[in-house]
């Protein structure tokens, strides 16, 4: 007779058995909590790639505060800040002289038209002028023979400083390498620093030859004045009322060109070679610098504002492009369009990011900027401002090129916004005698607005991290847009922030302050894309939370 074998306990039935989770078949893991493990270290990777890239960028971009100082503390203890006081009024004398030559090149063509092309005939008539604008450009001369002397003077003294704190630099490295050298690598290293021999610059002693000429800057701002006030009264006329009418302005920019001497004038009289760069004018420098200046014999300037301002310009010329065309697809393919018109017209629109934008690059350069330089010296377009365009590289071929870009987040988005509207809404729209257009209008996109928000945040997130294509299109002038040219300004070459990190970040010297400079350029890019999205990830939840 067979005995069932014991037990401590019941048998479990077969059924039960199948709905216990398995387990120990993977180290001692369940299947789904390996995947959660999986998707865990998924995340924390993430995380932690993220940390480093953070640290990373912020990392360098400190050290360009306290190296801009310096490099701005050289600048006047120099006396190169005193010299470029005196820098501006002729510039700005320069400009006049060239706005009086304009004026002459324009009355001579003018004027040999209506000879029958006698040109010394019209030279004779403008003879007059041509004094009037020669005896202006000579009243600088004096100005312009002190600034080449302060010149000399202080690009020697700048040029010995550097020299000096290059081999500072050095003998620092060589210092730093007795640490882990071996005991007699170490003694070489230390004869070889305690070789070097570094000028020690006496800043004060050395500038005082240059505020020395300040006697000789007021003796000849005293004369400039009183010979542009004769001039002045001396103005000579033109024939053509157009022409006059110009020339009449004159004596306007004159007045204003004696103001802003007077207040250089203040300036350099107050200026105060030992007064200390503070962290605040150093980092100021860089928010709100207007230059952006690299391997410049005399000074070199660290300011976002001409590339901050080149990359929003072509951002939002692209949305204006973008945002039409995005949402006019996605409410049409999710609203009216057939299932047939929807299962060509969306794969087509998606397809449009998966183009490299090295290829539209090359498109925009190949094909577009010729087309649109072309298009834009057609006669009867010359009423455009801008037209025709002076350089098909600009800021209009670049923004076309990110609108082309940024329509499939766009449309992707909003078609998931529209279609994410519940469906009672447009039911009960139709059944009060709403058409579809006003059912569009006045419901599904005012319900899916905070979506169609998002979608337009991430699009510009989208356009104004692009790098190749504002690279290879833009135009590249490190230049604040002209705003005086009306809307002629959309067409001027432009350079943008991530443009000029890709163009001079591989040509820079490690730790230097230009390579820190481009590190801060891309704080103030991590900042700004970071700022918008979570723009639109707060958008987004809101809609989330409405709609649910």
């Amino acid at each position: 007779m067979r005995t069932a074998p014991s037990s401590s306990g019941p048998r479990p039935s077969t059924s039960a058995a199948l709905l216990r989770p398995r387990s120990g078949w993977f180290f001692g893991l369940s299947g789904d909590r390996l995947i959660k493990l999986i998707f865990q270290g998924n995340a924390a990777v993430s995380i932690i790639v993220l940390g480093l890239i953070t640290f990373t960028i912020f990392r360098d971009a400190w050290g360009f505060i306290p190296m801009n100082r310096r490099n701005l503390d050289t600048y006047r203890q120099a006396g190169l800040e005193f010299t470029d006081l005196m820098r501006l009024p002729v510039t700005a004398h320069s400009t006049l002289v060239r706005y009086l030559s304009t004026l002459r090149q324009e009355e001579l063509v003018r004027l040999t038209q209506g000879l029958g092309g006698s040109g010394a005939s019209a030279n004779q008539q403008l003879a007059a002028y041509d004094a009037f604008a020669e005896h202006f450009a000579e009243t600088i001369l004096a100005h312009e023979a002190l600034l080449a002397t302060m010149t000399e003077l202080c690009s020697s003294l700048k040029e010995r400083s550097m020299v000096a704190e290059d081999l500072r630099q050095a003998k620092q490295t060589l210092l730093d390498g007795m640490r882990t050298a071996p005991l007699a690598r170490a003694a070489s290293l230390k004869q070889a620093a305690e070789a070097m021999q570094i000028e020690v610059i006496d800043f004060k002693a050395e500038v005082a030859p240059l505020l020395a000429l300040r006697p000789a800057i007021v003796a000849a701002n005293a004369a400039l004045v009183t010979e542009l006030q004769q001039l002045s009264a001396r103005l000579p006329s033109f024939s053509d009322a157009a022409a006059q009418a110009r020339l009449a302005k004159f004596p306007g920019f004159l007045t204003q060109y004696l103001a802003e001497l007077a207040s250089t004038a203040e300036q350099m009289a107050a200026w105060d070679q030992a007064k200390p760069v503070g962290v605040f004018e150093s980092l100021n420098a860089f928010a709100f610098g207007r230059e952006w200046i690299t391997a410049s014999f005399w000074q070199d300037w660290y300011g976002i504002i001409p590339l901050l301002t080149g990359s929003l310009l072509i951002a939002f010329m692209a949305l204006l492009i973008a945002i039409p065309l995005g949402l006019a697809a996605a409410m049409y393919v999710n609203q009216l369009a057939g299932p047939i018109e929807q299962r060509i017209i969306k794969p087509y629109i998606e397809f449009i990011s998966a183009i490299p934008s090295v290829v539209l690059g090359f498109f925009g350069i190949a094909m577009l900027g010729e087309t649109l330089r072309r298009v834009s010296q057609m006669p009867a377009l010359q009423w455009v401002p801008g037209f025709p365009m002076a350089e098909r590289l600009n800021a209009t071929t670049a923004a076309c090129l990110l609108a082309l870009m940024a329509i499939p987040t766009i449309f992707s988005l909003a078609e998931d916004a529209i279609n994410n509207v519940p469906r009672a809404f447009k039911e009960a729209s139709l059944a009060l005698g709403a058409t579809r257009l006003q059912t569009m209008i006045r419901i599904t996109v005012p319900a899916a607005l905070s979506g169609i928000m998002a979608a337009i945040l991430l699009g510009f997130g989208r356009v104004v991290g692009e790098t190749m294509v504002v690279l290879l299109c833009a135009g590249n002038r490190i230049e604040i847009p002209n705003v005086g040219a009306g809307l002629g300004v959309i067409f001027q070459p432009v350079h943008t922030m991530t443009g000029i990190i890709a163009q001079e970040m591989g040509e820079v010297v490690r730790a230097s302050i230009h390579y820190r400079a481009l590190f801060m350029v891309g704080v103030v890019l991590f900042l700004v894309s970071l700022l918008v999205n979570w723009l639109a990830q707060k958008i987004v939840r809101r809609y989330r939370i409405s709609i649910g």
